[in-house]
């Protein structure tokens, strides 16, 4: 009999997924197994060792259960590579798009340690707080993206449906029409029979910015100018701090090497600048200088972070000061998103009223002329 980690009752182990189901699962999954799906793993691994389960067996039971064949996979090689000696952060490793390296070198700490069910739970906590933070970055946008689309809808029915239909009227007073009333007719116009070439125009916008964007230097350059804009600069900042501070302290609170950790932090964040900030800094404690100096240097780094790291090295609390840091900044993220997403709501508001009354206007005045030139 085994433990049902998702009914959490008594079952008998789950027969292999054959290769049919297998392939027909794979062509229904929309993506690769991620975050959380990682967080579901650790919060499973966790709880059965706090039961006392060995590791292997603790494997063993979370492959069969597994309903996900991708997942199943990998918890089938995890348990292979451990039966046959391999320490659990190695066969980890050979998984780098589900286990980051941040991830392994952690496991790697708790079984050099002795202590892997108090990594696990940190690392648990270090996930959901990822978690969080994806959830809070999507609920901030989420609103203004559908007022746009809205807004972008509700101006296309208008110009298809509404426009057409005031065309034949307004050919009278062509000449003494507003130049909007003129620049509307003739997109509704476009939309209405031209939209094939409409379309191929925007594919081929499209296809040169998936081309373009495949490229280093436009994606360093994106990457440059969201740490350009004054208000886009403190919230990405912010970000990438929150994230990269919090696994520095918990990896040099359980012992990781600072080079080692700060290697590991490089696929944490995906701008480039930022991750050229953490490789110079690599470098330069590699070559004997100071944590706090690299992040003096840093323009990127407000002047606060810069002294507190110079304080937590000083004293030798670095670990604990780059957490303290990471919830500093995890709770002024989350006051400027929900700041930014209740000033998004009227400005998105008085934008799309502006666009209709222009659409409006444009329509009515055209009428008025028209009935004046009748009488």
């Amino acid at each position: 009999m085994a433990i049902d980690l998702h009914k959490g009752t008594p079952s008998t182990p789950r027969p292999a997924v054959d290769s049919a189901q297998k392939g027909a699962a794979q062509g229904l999954r929309l993506r690769r197994p991620g975050l959380a799906e990682r967080l579901l793993f650790t919060e499973r691994l966790l709880l059965l060792q706090d039961t006392g389960v060995s590791l292997h067996e603790g494997l063993k039971e979370l492959s069969e259960q597994e309903r996900d064949p991708e997942m199943a996979e990998i918890l089938q090689r995890l348990l292979t590579d451990v039966l046959e000696g391999q320490p659990l952060s190695q066969a980890m490793a050979q998984h780098p798009s589900f286990f980051p390296a941040t991830y392994v070198a952690l496991v790697a700490a708790g079984e050099r340690g002795g202590f892997l069910p108090q990594v696990l739970r940190q690392l648990l906590d270090l996930d959901e707080k990822s978690e969080r933070l994806r959830s809070l970055l999507t609920s901030a946008l989420s609103y203004p993206a559908f007022l746009t689309l809205f807004s972008a809808g509700t101006i296309v029915f208008v110009l298809v449906g509404v426009f057409p239909k005031f065309a034949v009227l307004f050919e009278q007073i062509h000449d003494q029409l507003p130049w909007t009333t003129r620049f509307l007719m003739q997109l509704s116009d476009l939309l209405l029979h031209r939209w094939p070439w409409l379309l191929l125009g925007l594919a081929t916008l499209g296809l040169l910015g998936a081309l373009l964007w495949r490229q280093d230097e436009t994606r360093l350059r994106i990457d440059r100018l969201k740490l350009s804009f004054p208000g886009l600069r403190q919230i990405y900042v912010q970000v990438y701090l929150s994230q990269t501070l919090r696994v520095l302290g918990m990896s040099l609170s359980h012992g990781v090497p600072l080079v080692e950790a700060l290697r590991a932090c490089q696929d944490l964040v995906g701008n480039r600048v930022f991750r050229g900030f953490l490789l110079d800094l690599r470098q330069q404690v590699t070559e004997g200088s100071g944590l706090a100096q690299g992040f003096e240097r840093s323009d990127l780094m407000p002047p606060m972070v810069q002294q507190m790291i110079h304080t937590g090295e000083r004293t030798g609390n670095l670990a604990t000061v780059m957490t303290r840091i990471a919830e500093h900044y995890e709770r002024e993220l989350a006051k400027r998103l929900a700041l930014v997403s209740r000033l998004a709501e009227p400005v998105m508001l008085l934008v799309m009223g502006a666009l209709i009354g222009l659409i409006v206007a444009s329509l009515i005045l055209p009428i008025f002329k028209l009935s004046r030139a009748i009488r």
